[in-house]
């Protein structure tokens, strides 16, 4: 079986998020599979130069995107033995970001092209799965169908799409029909492309892929309702027997709490690394060295949908109790104007860090006692997964993945592995922070069951693995 996953990042040569993540990890966990995996993404200047210096050219070709000819460069580089393909064009890569540009529609629709232009120059791979993930490439299935059905390299290639997050969906003036993607009117007119009165790339994947797949079971469902569907929730329910959910995993090899680089006392080292991490966390971050103390992390997007809007609300409140609380992101300038002003008005208390930094993001897993998550809607989350993994116990809003993922250990003592709520309410919020500390100060067995159940639980790309291996079989 060969599989082309089609992507716009993939760890480790870029990523913003959680796709990046996906990308350079279910690769991996799926050749070990036995399955022939290869994935292809755009060449940004912004990949790293020990990167770029190691990409082999392969050859050049036109790609056509509307009446235009463009130039296309395909490159390749081996990396844990993935090869990954770069589609070359600094006309539309050499960026400073890798999204929200003025001409998104076109260096998309560009890539996408390319990708299926691409598979008449790879040597010795023709795939039987196009793996298309998020709207950046949700067009290819459309395309396929479109321009290459009667070509023999392609008439027999499946596609597969995953909605990493359907907030994101590629919604452009209706102009991008005809002048980018070079298609009809027809595909307006009949309401294949058409998103009040604009045009939707990840529309156009949602109809012609062949198998949907989302990032947790728990998110398939919901978002073929009106609250979680982004508008998009009817055309979900018409394929919901296309559609399913397989939860993200983790790379094991990279958060590993016995042989994490970041981490200051591997978890192997003592039966104390737990507390040592935190106090070497507390004296990095300025805090008070306090080891009975409790510590609430959190590192995140500062944005709504990560649940700022709940915490703004009892953020005071939670700061009443004797806790510390520790902050690591970036996001919407209200809420990292709030942080800055909360570690300033409580020094004792607060440290926020408005910025990116993949070190202390792991020293914060590895520190903290607490992880707060309270999303207002998470596809599949990875924080949870990544604190756990670290022994850090989980707060969250029972959504998407979230609840695929943490098990309430005050619905079950026994397996729970974090804390639940439910209603998108700021002091349920409240309230469930107050008892888990209440849990962490009164009763140390209690929290180290929990803590083992956290670090045990199972979240390797492995298992995630089969289950797209068994997808791809229904498929073909």
């Amino acid at each position: 079986m060969k599989i082309l996953f089609a992507v716009a990042e993939a760890a480790p040569f870029i990523k913003t998020g959680g796709l990046g993540e996906v990308a350079g990890s279910l690769p991996v966990a799926l050749q070990r599979q036995g399955v022939d995996v290869r994935v292809i993404m755009p060449k940004y200047s912004a990949i790293p130069e020990h990167f770029r210096k190691e990409f082999k050219f392969i050859t050049h070709f036109q790609v056509p995107v509307g009446w235009r000819q463009q130039y296309c460069g395909l490159e390749e580089m081996v990396y844990n033995g993935v090869h990954y393909y770069f589609i070359d064009n600094e006309y539309y890569f050499k960026r400073a970001t890798l999204y929200n540009e003025f001409d998104q529609a076109e260096q998309f629709a560009f890539f996408s092209r390319a990708v299926l232009e691409s598979l008449l120059h790879i040597p010795d791979f023709q795939p039987d799965i196009l793996h298309c993930h998020d709207w950046h490439t949700a067009m290819i299935p459309l395309m396929l169908r479109e321009f290459y059905r009667q070509d023999p390299c392609h008439f027999r290639i499946r596609t597969v799409l995953t909605i990493h997050n359907l907030k994101y969906q590629g919604v452009f003036p209706r102009e991008v029909l005809s002048d980018i993607l070079g298609l009809s009117e027809d595909f307006y007119q009949n309401g294949v492309l058409e998103f009040y009165g604009a045009i939707n790339f990840l529309k156009a994947g949602l109809i012609y892929s062949d198998r949907l797949t989302t990032v947790s079971p728990t998110y398939a469902r919901e978002i073929q309702t009106g609250y979680y569907g982004e508008h998009l929730e009817g055309v979900l329910r018409e394929r919901s027997d296309r559609l399913i959910g397989i939860v993200n995993g983790l790379d094991y090899d990279v958060f590993n709490p016995d042989k994490d680089p970041y981490v200051k006392y591997p978890f192997s080292s003592s039966p104390d690394a737990k507390q040592k991490n935190k106090d070497f966390l507390q004296k990095k971050l300025g805090l008070p060295e306090k080891s009975k103390i409790p510590m609430l992390g959190m590192v995140s997007r500062l944005v709504d949908q990560k649940g700022l809007d709940l915490l703004a609300h009892v953020l005071e409140e939670i700061l009443a109790l004797d806790i510390q609380f520790v902050v690591l992101g970036t996001g919407d300038a209200n809420y990292e104007n709030m942080m800055r002003y909360f570690a300033h008005k409580y020094p004792q208390k607060v440290a926020a860090r408005i910025l990116f930094d993949d070190e202390l993001a792991h020293q914060i897993y590895a520190g903290a006692d607490l992880f707060l998550m309270p999303s207002r809607f998470e596809p599949c989350g990875m924080a949870q997964m990544m604190a756990m993994r670290y022994g850090t116990i989980p707060v969250v809003r029972s959504t998407g993945g979230l609840s695929d993922t943490v098990i309430s250990c005050e619905e079950d003592p026994q397996n729970g592995n974090g804390y639940r709520f439910y209603n998108y309410n700021a002091h349920d919020f409240l309230f469930t922070v107050k008892r888990a500390v209440q849990l962490f100060r009164e009763d140390q067995q209690a929290w180290d069951h929990l803590m083992q159940n956290a670090m045990n639980s199972d979240f390797s790309w492995d298992r995630s693995a089969r289950a797209y291996l068994e997808l791809y079989d229904e498929v073909l």
